[in-house]
């Protein structure tokens, strides 16, 4: 680092020296460490950081609005079409069913080849509309020439099969949609 005389012949503050920062630039960006802070004993401070800091920001949570909690509400009466019945006033508006769990998915925990069945011609592990428990193998997916049998997370009626026999599969790929209210249509 050197030292700048002002016009006034009194030394200025030290300047900083490119190619040293340019050094700890390279050191950083090879490294796992995030950022770096040095001081000098003149007072020198140089901050270098991977990811962008902007001074006075951060990040506020907005606070979220949660219909379901809030009381049922009366709509207000409008003219309806002749045999729709109205909603008066203090009268509670007729809530909708609650929706079908949706079906939940086993995906695949690995890259492979999914196969259905633990032997070519014998019987698929699971098959539309069988009912599977927790734990059950569903079936198999080879990977480097290991057979790894694949255990279904969820308890339920089998009501989709995704992936054909002997096709490469992705990790995370949807294998089986499994209804878990578990009955039969």
């Amino acid at each position: 680092m050197t030292s700048v005389p002002t016009s006034d012949g009194a030394l200025n503050r030290p300047m900083i020296d490119l190619r040293y920062v340019k050094k700890l630039i390279d050191i950083i960006d090879d490294s796992s460490v995030d950022s770096i802070e040095i001081t000098s004993d003149k007072g020198l401070k140089i901050r270098i950081s991977k990811s962008p800091q902007q001074r006075g920001t951060g990040l506020v949570a907005a606070p979220l609005s949660v219909p379901a909690m809030l009381p049922p509400t009366a709509l207000p009466r409008v003219s309806p079409a002749e045999g729709t019945p109205t909603v008066g006033e203090g009268e509670v508006a007729p809530r909708p069913e609650p929706a079908k769990p949706a079906a939940l998915e086993v995906k695949s925990p690995m890259v492979g080849t999914f196969y259905k069945s633990p032997e070519p011609g014998t019987k698929a592990y699971v098959s539309v509309g069988d009912r599977v428990s927790k734990g059950q193998i569903v079936c198999i997916i080879e990977a480097m020439k290991i057979m790894n049998e694949i255990e279904s997370e969820y308890a339920g009626i089998v009501r989709e099969v995704l992936v054909d026999d002997a096709q490469p599969v992705e990790y995370g790929q949807v294998l089986f949609k499994i209804d878990p209210t578990g009955y039969s249509n």
